[in-house]
């Protein structure tokens, strides 16, 4: 029997349709958790509030309370990807440039819209509340994407696609996959207040200009790889798990066209290539104990990272 299903709601296929699931980090009290999909009526994208019923295996499917909804842009790409409560109890997500070539409204550097941005709000109250330590904390809340002044939801900007973002649960650094558009793939560490530079930078380099791009300002990614190697990152966990000997402080992650899954050691590089999956790499998955999982997208199969047999 299905915990949830709302699929009458969403609109699937390509990079739409359910997106990300989240539970409260005092869901064993409370019995909320979040969902994040594409809305069939339009297109948009909602965050939504849900609750467990009195069954502890089935939700409650009319108990959804909504957060966020994020109009539809002109293309169906580039839209959401990511809930993720992080270590400080907040709720984050993440939220493409609303897709096309070359951003052409440069929503992500457009910061009175969260398209390009992971944003970062306050759960405890209904609809939410905005943590004081945003970059633009005090103004008008932009609950329907947009607003007259710089969303004050908004914890990081200058994103292309991030797809996937995920905290080191030993240091609570928050890292993020970003989805390059014809040369460059980027591994990024979100701080509060960064610009990641797209659409003015594709990974440490210049886009719009193509040459002369001013670097002020901007934030460099971690690590970056070309199309040799894929053209579609997807980004994953720090290890912290006890199985796989050499491998705990990693940062790992792969490609969705490519299925190469890669680490950066300590979370820097040199980059290295772990292994050839053959998976169309949509997600990972870390369980209680820290192990890693991939998720591929073709065979609908969940795949578990092990140390390679001597």
């Amino acid at each position: 029997t299905p915990f949830l299903d709302i699929s009458p709601l969403i609109v699937g296929g390509g990079e739409q349709g359910l997106l990300s699931v989240a539970f409260h980090p005092n869901y064993e009290s409370n019995g909320f958790f979040y969902v994040y999909y594409t809305r069939m009526a339009d297109g948009a994208l909602v965050v939504a509030r849900y609750h467990v019923s009195a069954d502890s295996n089935i939700a409650d499917a009319g108990s959804a309370s909504i957060l966020l909804i994020v109009p539809h842009a002109e293309a169906a790409n580039h839209n959401g990807g990511q809930l993720a409560f992080g270590p400080d109890g907040y709720l984050y997500a993440g939220f493409g440039d609303g897709g096309s070539a070359n951003d052409p409204e440069n929503r992500a550097q457009d910061t009175t819209s969260l398209w390009g941005t992971i944003i970062r709000i306050d759960v405890s109250t209904v609809p939410y509340a905005i943590p004081s330590g945003n970059p633009f904390a005090g103004n008008a809340r932009c609950a329907m994407g947009t607003g007259v002044a710089a969303c004050p939801e908004i914890f990081a900007w200058g994103l292309r696609n991030p797809w996937k973002f995920s905290f080191d649960r030993a240091t609570g650094a928050l890292y993020a996959g970003d989805v390059g558009q014809g040369a460059w793939e980027e591994v990024d560490l979100i701080e509060n207040g960064g610009n990641y530079g797209w659409r003015i930078r594709e990974g440490a380099h210049c886009n719009n200009p193509a040459t002369n791009c001013p670097p002020a300002g901007l934030t460099d990614p971690v690590a970056e790889y070309g199309r040799s190697l894929g053209s579609a990152i997807t980004g994953g966990y720090v290890y912290r798990g006890t199985a796989i000997n050499g491998l705990v402080g990693s940062y790992v992650f792969g490609d969705f066209s490519s299925g190469r899954i890669f680490r950066l050691a300590n979370g820097a590089p040199p980059l290295e290539e772990l292994l050839d999956s053959n998976a169309l790499i949509s997600s990972f998955a870390e369980d209680t104990a820290g192990e890693l999982y991939v998720l591929n997208y073709v065979s609908g199969a969940i795949l578990r990272i092990v140390e390679a047999s001597q």
